[in-house]
């Protein structure tokens, strides 16, 4: 961009300064499975539930929207695994609204995420046809998928972890997989109708409707570490799912990584920070693009107020290609910037913003030409006294914790910290056309 052709907000910030950076590195306790498809073959063999499986049977598998460790690799090897018993899977995308709530966009998604007929050696049926198969007490409708209904059985999969906007005994897993992604738009629709806060209400109760009335085999769910790397799968019998999910959902959340704010041995992070930039946001790194567990801004008033980190300022910079425009994770930020606002689009983020009936999950927040003018941006209106010795974290995504940049004043709180090691130099932020060139180790 020629000085001239300059707005005048990008004059405003353009002669911030920026506070000095270090590369540090996190170490998190954790157990990581090799070979997925061991573990997949594994966890079947020891599950009496498994035969219910019978051969020529019609076996509908779920797969999602959302980038689970080892993906593509746990999804075949659970088709391979029904196949050897003699069945006939194919996968249905359970993934309420997202993909633009049409069966072609959720095809795409799968895609994205390395999922297709080709790779899956399975056909892919996709519709966003759905049947009624009860009613809850208050009138509630409870639908699901149609290509599914029809199948000998079902096959849940999915990780298992923490919700990035509730708190309840299921949260991410294969209960809300069984409600909302089989249930496509109109069921995802319905069960965030009463509001956010009350989804896992009707999680639980559409979940058992489902479990009563549709051909339910099991369910496959994994579990993954700090690092997104797999740690443990697990497959739960019909019978007692919703149930028999709830302690995994305790330890996925354990396993969490976090930012490096508070007491390490607190149960979770705490503390104020001014600034937070995040390199990448996207649906691969968390369903609402920036896992509200890290980052503490929650869509739900109510998980606002148990909120324990306070970040003043934060920056994203980027939409994942994955994501395929779903840029939801946008609005928890306060700047973006231009290339994130051109890769946001609406038919993505609308849609799934409607279903859940989160608006604020659709706002833009103020846009910046590159990634520069959006730092300046948010350290200028951080507030701190001096703003080369801001707090300042830079992060790659919400998911990825591994490794992180920290400013020049958090250091001697850091120093010492149980896990956390300073691996580079104190260094300039720098820049290569606008966009922040200080590199990650390739095994970020």
């Amino acid at each position: 961009m020629l000085d001239g052709a300059k707005p005048n907000y990008v004059k405003l910030v353009e002669d911030t300064v920026l506070p000095r950076i270090v590369l540090c590195k996190q170490t998190f306790p954790a157990t990581r499975i090799d070979d997925p498809a061991a573990a997949v073959r594994d966890a079947m063999a020891g599950a009496d539930c498994v035969g219910k499986i019978k051969p020529g049977m019609s076996i509908a598998v779920t797969a999602g929207s959302r980038g689970i460790a080892v993906f593509p690799e746990l999804l075949r090897a659970l088709i391979d695994e029904i196949k050897a018993r003699g069945a006939h899977p194919f996968i249905v995308p359970a993934m309420g609204s997202h993909g633009g709530a049409t069966a072609e966009g959720q095809v795409k998604v799968l895609e994205k995420l390395g999922v297709t007929e080709a790779s899956m050696d399975c056909e892919i049926r996709s519709s966003m046809e759905t049947v009624e198969v009860g009613t809850l007490e208050n009138g509630m409708v409870v639908r699901i998928d149609k290509r599914a209904y029809e199948a000998d059985g079902i096959v849940l999969f999915n990780r298992i972890k923490p919700h990035t906007s509730f708190r309840a005994p299921n949260e991410s897993g294969l209960a809300k997989m069984l409600s909302i992604g089989l249930g496509k738009q109109s069921g995802a629709e319905s069960c965030h109708s009463r509001g956010i806060d009350n989804v896992p209400i009707y999680v639980d109760m559409q979940a058992r409707v489902k479990l009563a009335t549709c051909k339910v085999l099991f369910g496959l769910g994994s579990i993954e570490n700090a690092y997104d790397q797999l740690a443990k799968v697990v497959v739960l019998d019909s019978e007692g799912l919703i149930e028999a999910e709830q302690p995994f959902l305790q330890e996925a959340m354990a396993n969490m990584p976090r930012l490096p704010l508070g007491d390490p041995e607190a149960p979770v992070a705490e503390g104020e920070l001014d600034v937070l930039v995040v390199d990448m946001i996207g649906k691969e790194f968390s369903g609402t693009g920036m896992d509200p567990n890290i980052t503490h801004r929650f869509s739900s008033q109510k998980m606002q107020r148990q909120a324990t980190i306070n970040i003043k300022r934060l920056a994203a910079l980027e939409l994942s290609p994955q994501s395929a425009g779903n840029g939801n994770g946008a609005a928890r930020a306060d700047v973006v910037t231009e290339r994130l606002e051109a890769a946001f689009d609406r038919e993505a983020v609308y849609a799934n913003s409607l279903t859940s009936t989160v608006l604020m999950q659709a706002k833009m927040p103020m846009v910046m030409p590159d990634d520069r003018s959006a730092i300046q941006a948010v350290v200028k209106t951080c507030e701190a006294a001096d703003l080369r010795m801001c707090k300042l974290i830079r992060i790659p995504n919400t998911l990825h914790l591994g490794y992180l940049y920290v400013s020049e004043a958090m250091l001697p709180e850091l120093e010492g910290r149980p896990g956390f090691e300073v691996v580079g130099e104190l260094e300039e932020m720098r820049f290569e056309n606008g966009r922040i060139a200080n590199p990650w180790p390739e095994t970020h």
